[in-house]
């Protein structure tokens, strides 16, 4: 079965400082691509390009568009990373009322947009 995210954007209003957001709190490297006024930052998982923060002038990032979740080892420490980055908790570790489904929490970056966290 194929994974049922294709592809997910992050717009950012300040390109830079989100990207370096997101590589702290997610412990990875993004790779980026720039062309004119637009910009990507790429998420790569097994070679694959699975989503990007992007930054192009029309974009509008804002706490009430798509909400996506990243999984991630330790939810304490990728809290306390958003924090340390300047992103806000909006939603604290949570337990999903379901066995043996995790706990999620929420945060908005700097830019603003609302993300998951999800760990098993």
């Amino acid at each position: 079965m194929k994974t049922l995210i294709a592809f997910f954007e992050i717009p950012a209003s300040d390109f830079r400082r989100s990207v370096e957001f997101y590589q702290a709190v997610m412990g990875v490297q993004l790779l980026v691509a720039e062309c004119g006024d637009e910009k990507m930052a790429c998420f790569v998982q097994e070679g694959q390009t699975v989503g990007a923060v992007s930054y192009a002038p029309d974009f509008r990032p804002s706490e009430h568009g798509v909400l996506i979740h990243f999984r991630c080892d330790d939810l304490d420490a990728s809290l306390q990373r958003v924090v340390e980055q300047g992103g806000q908790v909006v939603l604290p570790k949570t337990k999903i009322q379901a066995e043996g489904k995790g706990c999620f929490a929420l945060f908005a970056d700097p830019s603003g947009n609302r993300v998951g966290l999800y760990a098993d």
